[in-house]
């Protein structure tokens, strides 16, 4: 699986080595449920481990829920995965800047008319 991009679309994110995880994995040392990600409004992204579970963060160990930072090293027996935000897409706003455009337009022209009816 080296390589290979997870998207997280939906939280509590289980992984572990049993069928109907979000992501499954058959490494040694790995858990039927190792550990899950899940989101808290105000901390961010938090992993737990599940039971007694040995999880490491950036080589460290983490034994109950930390919180977690772009860019991370996660390691679960013998496997090592790479927490990242995905990018951030803006949405259209194609309208928006059409409609803004045509008033800045509108203005500009209703002024040059009003120039050269105070003018003539």
């Amino acid at each position: 699986m080296a390589g290979q991009t997870i998207l997280a679309r939906r939280f509590p994110f289980q992984v572990g080595r049993a069928p109907g995880l979000d992501l499954t994995m058959e490494e040694p040392g790995v858990w039927d449920r190792h550990f899950a990600i899940h989101f808290e409004p105000g901390d961010g992204f938090i992993a737990t481990p599940q039971g007694e579970a040995l999880m490491t963060i950036n080589g460290e160990p983490a034994k109950e829920k930390r919180r977690l930072h772009n860019g991370d090293s996660i390691g679960i027996g013998g496997a090592r995965l790479q927490f990242w935000l995905a990018e951030t897409c803006q949405s259209g706003f194609r309208l928006r800047e059409i409609l803004v455009w045509t008033g800045i337009a509108l203005v500009t022209a209703a002024q040059a008319a009003l120039i050269c009816l105070l003018l003539g």
